[in-house]
């Protein structure tokens, strides 16, 4: 079955220039939205907590919200999770465990009350309290006077026994994770909660800023590693056209969480690799019509070349893409979180891949075999035609 039964002859070349200048108003404006306001980092990238629940009886965002924050839990964000009959939210926090800066101060009071205490430090990253006591203490005790005195939940107290010089003994407090505070605030009042916790994920902030960093260097090098097979299997002319290409469809696909604000996680990153793989795959296959077409149309100006190449592969274009963004409706239907996510940015990555191959790959090639011959012209060469192999 053929999508186009006769070929086209449609001037896409002719319309490269103001095709040109919108992608980069439109790019310059997804940058500078970036740097002044910024992605919503998921917890894979900004440290937190995630929690999934499920209630058993209708509920909206908005009382789950209303009841965290009643519970002490004023920073949190609540996400609804699939149809609204499912009752299930997502509630984000920054932090891993109960322990801040502020009721460290007070978890530290609180242990020194005790009796005889020194070296007492808090470490922030593990959410865990240090301290020597000249004489062994009860870990009950403990226990009870950093949850009355910090108003903290405490998972255990470790009993690390005497020091090696023997002038003391060493504890440490471990401070309960945040979705144990959750489970509190939400349950409370309540003989028997009317929800299930489903998940709890949670990420230090020195591994998400690590976990940011490799993403984006993934990014980086995977761009590097396609620029140099283009500029290998074809000629160099063309390998800034693709490189151009990807970059604009990343930074489309990037305005995508900016404009939307969903969460910017390692999913995110996933999905753009993937772009980055099916921009260039596009990109390659008009690449191979136009090299073969500079042969087989011999004489002919490159922007009449590119047009054909661009006109002849039109069908395979609009099948290849038109399947693949079918494959991505039913995520669009029936995924939710991360999944609905993934599938929206791969849509839009689809669109924008198949722009970004007639409108920036394909026009960066001609100017940049412009300018070849405007230096050979320069230099007082004799006008060449462009390299086909």
């Amino acid at each position: 079955m053929q999508i186009l039964k006769h070929k086209t002859n449609i001037d896409f070349i002719g319309k490269r220039k103001p095709a040109l200048f919108i992608s980069t108003l439109i790019n310059l404006a997804i940058i500078v939205g970036i740097a002044a306001v910024g992605f919503n980092f998921g917890v894979d990238f900004a440290g937190g907590t995630v929690v999934e629940l499920k209630y058993n009886t209708p509920t909206t965002a908005e009382q789950v919200r209303e009841k965290a924050q009643a519970g002490g839990l004023h920073d949190v964000s609540v996400q609804g999770v699939g149809a609204a009959e499912e009752n299930s939210f997502l509630l984000r926090m920054g932090g891993v465990t109960q322990l801040t800066a502020e009721n460290a101060e007070r978890a530290k009071a609180a242990i020194q009350g005790l009796g005889e205490v020194r070296n007492v430090y808090a470490d922030m990253a593990n959410g865990i309290v240090n301290f020597r006591s000249a004489q062994p203490m009860s870990a009950e005790a403990v226990k009870k006077a950093v949850q009355d005195g910090a108003g903290i939940g405490v998972q255990e107290v470790r009993d690390l026994g005497a020091n090696q010089g023997g002038t003391g003994y060493d504890y440490q407090v471990v401070a309960s994770g945040m979705a144990d505070k959750v489970f509190a605030a939400l349950s409370a009042g309540s003989d028997k909660p009317d929800f299930e916790q489903r998940r709890v994920d949670y990420v230090g902030p020195q591994v998400g800023k690590q976990l940011r960093n490799r993403g984006i260097m993934a990014l980086v090098y995977s761009m590097v590693a396609i620029l140099i097979y283009v500029a290998f299997r074809f000629d160099f002319k063309f390998g800034p056209g693709a490189l151009l290409a990807m970059l604009h469809d990343v930074i489309m696909v990037a305005g995508y969480y900016l404009v939307s604000q969903r969460e910017f996680n390692l999913t995110s990153i996933a999905a753009l690799l993937t772009i980055v793989g099916y921009s260039v795959n596009d990109t390659i296959v008009i690449y191979d019509r136009i090299r073969e077409d500079m042969v087989k149309y011999k004489g002919k100006p490159l922007p009449e070349v590119i047009n054909i190449a661009v006109n002849d592969t039109l069908g395979r274009t609009i099948l290849t893409s038109g399947v693949t963004a079918l494959s991505l409706i039913g995520l669009l239907i029936f995924g939710v979180g991360e999944i609905f996510d993934f599938a929206m940015a791969m849509l839009v990555g689809i669109l924008v891949g198949t722009y970004s191959s007639v409108y920036i790959a394909s026009p960066l090639v001609i100017w940049l075999d412009e300018r070849a011959h405007a230096r050979e012209g320069h230099s007082g060469g004799a006008k060449q035609e462009p390299k086909t192999a």
